[in-house]
């Protein structure tokens, strides 16, 4: 890990240390000087890769090393007189280098005047007596020693224990965004595609994987029981993309293309992903007009892993939680999330792989589109699911809330220096990447947009490109479709999206008759802390609209646009003034929607009277909206709350989720407060017929939805104390722990969390020892979350310790979420915070894993708002400037959260109280 920013260079010649001045990229840089500009961060132009063999050792126990070798063939694109390589945590032998012209004959190649390594920016270079010449091959052979590491990153170790509770060793690869160096020397960066052979030698007990299939196996010589694996020459990829995994695990094959592998003891828990994935890619095969260009598919559980999954060509690596599902022990949720990530990495075999982003700043490309493909893609493996319907309120509503904060950024961002990559893989790329890109699916029409990134997937097919090369095919076919005006691109649209923060606010004044309305855009933001009037962003927005008289909710292609720099648009034609209008059909577009007073009583008049004239995902729409304009000031509270009161005739999911991620945040900002027995009363108003319509007894084989509504219906009933729930709970949990009795999968976070919640010491280390002789990661996640909902905080203290110690039971990769279990909690949220700000140093060291130390800092300060909550984060800020850098951006959402909260408190928090005091709660 640096711990300057200034450039450190260690210049090898023949074993000997010397500091020198060296020339890359052609600026000349001395030793110990200023840090270089950004454009240093990247590679010098001048040569290309264009296939690599890799040969790796690595050695699953002792001092857990690699040993390893490559030839890299690159082209030269300029005249060159030094090679440029990705190395970190490697020992290059440097008197095994050699660079020479393909089959040429002198032993000793090239010249090698001296070889220089930046440790700040992964760079090694070789310099060359010889200059390289403009067209020319040459090939760059090295040997080089690495390491297994335990750091979920690179190529690293991992473990388990067998059903006799053995150790069992195995080694895998994380190499997103830039770890394939920590593997091997490489050209790491995403457009300088290549082809790869790998082999791989390891003891012939154990089994290789890579992205292509074997080609044939050999002794290793001079090693009894040690086999090298020889795999075929892929399809050119980017780095990024390169995997193996080396382990004793078991599979289950379709017998064409997929294959699944997972320890052996949970080898059954993957039929259903082995059931979706061969769905998904023929689905998709048709989707994009292109087969799948690999010959297999390898799917793996892995017991550690940083992210959900990841996408390598061929071999896609997951998180056990992510691909394995038990159908008599896993939840819906479970199921879904099983079917969804599954999808989603299929999705990237064509946007990631097959066309690879020109650099990091479209990143979002290849996370946008699979967020959204995996919406369409488990559509048609689960039609039953409404996919559709659940985007709305998982996705779009939720990254709404990031969105609308000033710290929040575009979708598109230069990436230019080591420490943004770390935080490229946010919220923003995934999940508001996949809203605009919905947006656009239903504003072009999805016979046009089929078409024109079928067009472009075929025109970059093992190239890279950037959201311009996109727009462009996207135009094309929008023109030929008559799907856009001649004189309007999508480049104009979307560039107002993915070039600028936030998103708008569309408000809608209709006159005194109502037949005409003034339609006008500004930014959303849930506390304008800032004048923007010098530059106010604006958008292209595209305007579906229905009404009262004539409810048509298919009508998702825009009848009208505002445009950015225009202040007003007229719609004439409405209704007259005693009938609804209502705007966004199925919420398709990115944007909230507020209405004078009168078109807000008769919205919550037709929900009162007749909720299901008014589509489901318009339904929930109209909550979302209005509870958060209430939350940032541009609607009374009253009206908004107001709303609430049709949920009582409610009994679809999607509009009770809208309503109830509204309503946490009111339950967060009194939790602490005089006023929250009050709410508490009117939670339970609105839960309580909910509750008693769903029933405690589940119902395993009921439509998926209604699993879902039933356990979101105990979690908030549990959760807010309500006894019956409460009780049930308990005995649940001690009919599982004394005597083995089933407790429903969809049920068991709520009877786990509140049994634990109830109990004390003794529930506790049941459910731990739970956790730990459970053999379904699903369930031990479950555990792991339970576990934090106790109210003895020396219990959550310790919890906490254990999560950032090695070897204490708790994989690293879920510290994360064991952290997120207290801090979010009543009691917890105060025992997390001291913690993250004692223990920061050794946190940050312990678990600097993929896009993961952000996600601390949010769920330690989501519930700040307070003043001397601000000054405790105002300190931690201060005090820890200096390892903060790669987290920067959590740290801003998070003051900035906290402000907002304040302002909030400080603007409704007694208008709130008053409201339910007028309304006969906490009386």
């Amino acid at each position: 890990m640096a711990t300057s920013n200034k450039m450190r260079w260690t210049v090898a010649i023949g074993g000997g240390i010397l500091a020198m001045a060296v020339l890359i990229g052609g600026a000349v840089w001395g030793y110990l000087a200023k840090p270089p500009p950004d454009d240093l961060f990247r590679l010098p132009t001048d040569l290309k890769p264009v296939h690599y063999e890799v040969r790796l050792q690595p050695f699953l126990s002792g001092n857990f090393s690699v040993l390893g070798h490559v030839d890299i063939e690159l082209k030269a694109l300029t005249e060159a007189y030094s090679i440029t390589l990705h190395v970190a945590d490697i020992d290059i032998n440097t008197g095994t280098i050699r660079v020479a012209p393909p089959n040429s004959t002198a032993e000793s190649g090239f010249e090698i005047l001296e070889t220089a390594t930046d440790t700040n920016l992964d760079l090694f270079v070789v310099h060359l007596k010889q200059r390289l010449l403009e067209g020319e091959s040459y090939i760059l052979s090295l040997d080089f020693e690495g390491h297994l590491n335990d750091e979920l990153r690179g190529f690293y170790r991992s473990s388990y224990k067998d059903e006799a509770g053995d150790d069992r060793m195995l080694a895998a690869t994380f190499f997103a965004p830039a770890h394939a160096r920590r593997a091997f020397p490489c050209m790491d960066e995403p457009a300088l595609k290549a082809t790869f052979s790998i082999s791989l030698a390891h003891e012939d007990r154990l089994h290789a994987l890579s992205n292509m299939p074997l080609r044939d196996t050999e002794p290793v010589e001079g090693q009894a029981g040690w086999v090298w694996d020889h795999f075929e020459t892929s399809a050119p990829m980017s780095t990024y993309l390169v995997a193996f995994v080396i382990s004793d695990f078991k599979s289950k094959s379709d017998g064409v293309r997929f294959s699944t592998w997972a320890r052996e003891a949970a080898l059954e828990q993957v039929d259903y992903a082995l059931e979706t994935g061969p769905k998904a890619l023929s689905f998709f095969e048709d989707y994009f007009g292109i087969p799948y260009p690999l010959p297999k598919e390898d799917m793996v559980a892995l017991p550690d892993f940083a992210p959900g999954a990841m996408e390598n060509w061929g071999l896609i690596t997951y998180r056990e939680t992510a691909m394995l599902y038990s159908p008599e022990e896993s939840s819906a949720s479970n199921k879904q999330r099983v079917a969804t990530v599954v999808v989603h990495e299929l999705a990237h075999q064509w946007f990631g792989n097959l066309v690879t982003p020109t650099w990091w700043t479209d990143v979002w490309l290849n996370e946008g589109f699979a967020s959204f493909m995996e919406y369409v893609g488990t559509e048609h493996v689960e039609p039953s699911w409404q996919m559709k319907e659940q985007f709305v309120v998982s996705e779009l509503q939720y990254v709404f809330g990031i969105d609308s904060l000033e710290s929040s950024h575009p979708i598109s961002v230069p990436v230019v220096n080591q420490d943004q990559l770390g935080e490229i893989y946010d919220v923003i790329a995934y999940v508001k990447g996949a809203s605009i890109i919905r947006m656009m699916n239903y504003y072009l029409g999805e016979e046009t947009f089929r078409k024109g990134i079928s067009d472009y997937l075929k025109a970059f097919e093992y190239a890279a490109a950037d959201q311009d090369d996109l727009w462009q095919f996207l135009t094309q076919a929008a023109h030929e479709d008559d799907a856009l005006a001649a004189d309007v691109t999508v480049k104009d649209i979307m560039d107002t999206w993915t070039l600028q923060t936030g998103y708008p606010v569309v408000k809608v004044e209709r006159d005194v008759t109502g037949t005409t309305a003034l339609v006008s855009q500004d930014r959303f933001l849930l506390l304008n802390a800032s004048d923007h009037s010098d530059a106010a962003p604006s958008w292209w927005v595209p305007l579906t609209m229905t009404s009262q008289d004539a409810p048509d909710f298919t009508r998702t292609r825009p009848s009208a646009w505002l445009t950015p720099g225009t202040s007003t648009l007229i719609l004439d034609g409405l209704p007259s003034a005693d009938a609804w209008v209502l705007l966004n059909l199925q919420q398709t577009g990115y944007f909230r929607v507020n209405y004078d007073t009168g078109n807000w009583e008769l919205l919550t008049k037709q929900l009162a009277d007749a909720h299901e004239v008014i589509h489901v995902t318009n339904r929930a729409q109209v909550m979302d909206d209005a509870l958060n304009l209430a939350r940032a000031g541009q609607l009374p509270y009253a009206t908004a709350l107001g709303l609430n009161e049709y949920l009582s005739k409610e009994t679809e999911y999607v509009p009770w989720r809208a309503a109830l991620n509204n309503l946490e945040f009111l339950d967060t900002m009194l939790s602490a407060t005089a006023g929250y027995g009050a709410l508490r009363q009117y939670l339970l108003h609105l839960l309580i017929p909910l509750y008693n319509s769903v029933g405690f007894e589940d119902d395993l084989q009921g439509p998926h939805l209604d699993q879902y509504k039933r356990a979101m219906a105990l979690r908030w009933t549990c959760g807010l104390g309500y006894v019956d729930c409460v009780d049930r709970s308990v005995l649940q949990f001690e009919e599982w722990i004394n005597n083995g009795s089933d407790v429903s999968p969809n049920l068991k976070s709520t009877v786990y969390c509140s049994a634990i919640a109830a109990g004390g010491e003794e529930e506790w280390g049941a459910a731990w020892d739970m956790y730990l002789s459970a053999n379904l990661a699903s369930e031990k996640s479950v555990l792991l979350s339970a576990l934090g909902c106790t109210e003895e905080v020396w219990l959550l203290a310790r919890y906490l310790d254990m999560a950032f110690t090695e070897g204490s039971g708790i994989r690293k990769q879920d510290s994360a979420a064991v952290f997120s279990a207290v801090a979010s909690s009543a009691v917890g949220r105060y025992v997390a915070w001291n913690f993250l700000r004692s223990e920061w140093r050794r946190i940050s060291e312990y678990y600097d894993t993929f896009a993961s130390l952000g996600s601390l800092i949010t769920s330690a300060t989501a519930k700040f708002n307070t003043r001397e909550e601000r000054r405790q984060l105002e300190s931690f800020i201060e005090e820890n400037q200096d390892s903060l850098s790669s987290v920067a951006r959590s740290v801003s959402q998070a003051l900035e959260n906290t402000n907002n909260n304040i302002a909030w408190m400080d603007s409704n928090y007694d208008v709130i109280v008053q409201w339910l005091n007028d309304h006969g709660y906490g009386q």
